[in-house]
This record gives structure tokens, C-alpha cells and sequence, in this order.
């Protein structure tokens, strides 16, 4: 399955942190995930911007080198297994749209019925071919219908798609400048997030051993990702559930969708690339 890492901070850091430093790496995780991976981020501006490659991230030396280049107090990463449209940068995970950066993991059936609720501007925000982004539009569709409120889209998108459309999965991470959000639906995968405001700092000897090795610390935060990576313990979102962190880092989570899809989906509904994807481990 794709992988998903999502971290948000008091100030902009290096993404070193979860991309190469931890037990379960995103570059490490990319050995069994080979489709390309995408890293957004904000800039002090708070304009979302995506680096997006079609190449696997540990045999792309560009990988390490943005992850110690770029600074951002919100990073959103996506490590893929394609499981619709080819194997492209239009097709990687992150998206941008309206300065949000939006990365999914799951199959949503019945494109045709999402297509043809997205108005006319919206459908043109799509410029790729999987059913992400296709989901994303809807969910930027729903936000500016809702005056800006971003919880409120996403709400009302996701619920639409669980009682219209046959899904297998829709675990999302959405980021604004100031805000991140995740959603766990329904049972079929992992979301866990983890509280990193309070992990006990290195030494001053600590620090300077790792910055004389180039490995940079990050600042205090909260970070969501598909499997635990080490670090503070993961709390595993329920079925149904959404994490929501603001500027001050405070986390909330509330149950959004409490029913399960009113078409789940099977692996026996999938196609072969798909089934072997979603049972990828």
C-alpha cells in the first residue's frame, strides 16, 4: 500500500526526521513501494509547494539531499504503489490545490458519478488520472462551498463518497499553512499520529555528535503516518476517525464517518495491481 507521513511543528525544520532518520524510514519504506514519491511543504509565505518524482525515493539521490534542504513547519510525504495511472509525476502523490496539499491511500470506485458532481473549475483542477485527486477536488469543492471551512468540506465530501461510491479505502492527510488534518476510513489500514511535543531533548554532547554527522534535530510537534516509525508511541486513529491539529498544536480527534461504506469494496473487487498493493506489507 502507498505510504503516508505527515508532521507539523511550532517553526519550519529540516525533513530529515522520518525521511532517513527513523527505524522505518520513508526512504527505507520505498524499497517495497517503487512508484515515485512527493514531499509538500509551505513556505514562510504560505504558499504549498510539491517536489514530486516518479522514481523510487532510495534510488533517487535527490531524495536525501531536499530532505535536508528543505524547511517547512508542515511537511506532507507520500511514498507510492500505483494502483490507477501510470507511473508519472502528474500522478504522485502529494496534490495542490487552492494552497492545500492533500496524499491518499485507497481505491474509490465509481469516477465517473465523482466527475460529474465536480462543477466545471473543479474537474479542471484535475490534471492526472488516478481517483486521488479526483477525491481532492471533490473535498476543495465542498471547502469553498462551506465559506473556507476546511473541516466542514472534507466532512461533507467524505460522506458523500462513503455513501455513494464503492470504496476500499480513503485514509487522507490535508495541510493548510497553519493546520493538518487526518483521516482514518474505514478498518482497512493503519493510521497512527504521534504526540512529539514533549520527547525528552538530546544533551548539549548529544546535539553536537549529530550535527558534526549532518543529522539534523527536529522541532517539537505532531506527526501522523501509515506505520509506526519509532520514536514517542503511536495512537491509532479508529475507523471513522479525524485527526485535526491547528496553530497551536493541539490535537483533536472526532469521529466524522461512524458507519461503514455503503459499498465496501473487497480485494475481490480489485484488480491484480490494486490487490497487490493493498496487501502490500
Amino acid at each position: 500500500m502507498c505510504r503516508l507521513f505527515a508532521r507539523i511543528s511550532a517553526h519550519p525544520y529540516p525533513a530529515t526526521f522520518g525521511f532517513l532518520e527513523t527505524d522505518d524510514s520513508l526512504a527505507e519504506q520505498s524499497r517495497r513501494e517503487p512508484d515515485g514519491y512527493g514531499i509538500g511543504t509551505f513556505s514562510e509565505h504560505g504558499r504549498a509547494e510539491v517536489v514530486r518524482r516518479a522514481r523510487a525515493a532510495y534510488l533517487d539521490r535527490r531524495f536525501a539531499q531536499e530532505a535536508h534542504e528543505l524547511r517547512s513547519r508542515i511537511f506532507v510525504a507520500h511514498i507510492r504503489f500505483a494502483t490507477n495511472g501510470e507511473d508519472l509525476e502528474r500522478n504522485t502523490h502529494p496534490f495542490v490545490q487552492h494552497d492545500r496539499i492533500f496524499a491518499h491511500n485507497g481505491v474509490v470506485h465509481g469516477l465517473d458519478e465523482l466527475e460529474a458532481r465536480l462543477r466545471p473549475e473543479y474537474r479542471a483542477l484535475v490534471t492526472g488520472e488516478t481517483d486521488s485527486e479526483r477525491v481532492f477536488a471533490l473535498i476543495t469543492q465542498e471547502i469553498d462551498d462551506h465559506g473556507g471551512d476546511v473541516t466542514a468540506g472534507l466532512v461533507a465530501a467524505t460522506t458523500w463518497i462513503a455513501r455513494e461510491l464503492p470504496l476500499y479505502a480513503q485514509n487522507i492527510l490535508l495541510a493548510t499553512a497553519d493546520e493538518l488534518w487526518a483521516l482514518r476510513y474505514p478498518d482497512t489500514h493503519d493510521l497512527l499520529w504521534f504526540d512529539e511535543r514533549r520527547v525528552h531533548l538530546p544533551t548539549h554532547q548529544d546535539r553536537r555528535h549529530r550535527l558534526r554527522f549532518g543529522v539534523d534535530l527536529p522541532a517539537p510537534g505532531i506527526a501522523v503516518a501509515s506505520e509506526h516509525m519509532g520514536g514517542a508511541p503511536g495512537n491509532p486513529l479508529q475507523p471513522g476517525e479525524l485527526l485535526h491539529v491547528g496553530i497551536d498544536l493541539e490535537p483533536h480527534v472526532t469521529t466524522i464517518l461512524p458507519d461503514p461504506p455503503a459499498h465496501q469494496l473487497t480485494l475481490a473487487d480489485l484488480d491484480v495491481r490494486a490487490v497487490a498493493a493493498q496487501n502490500e506489507k
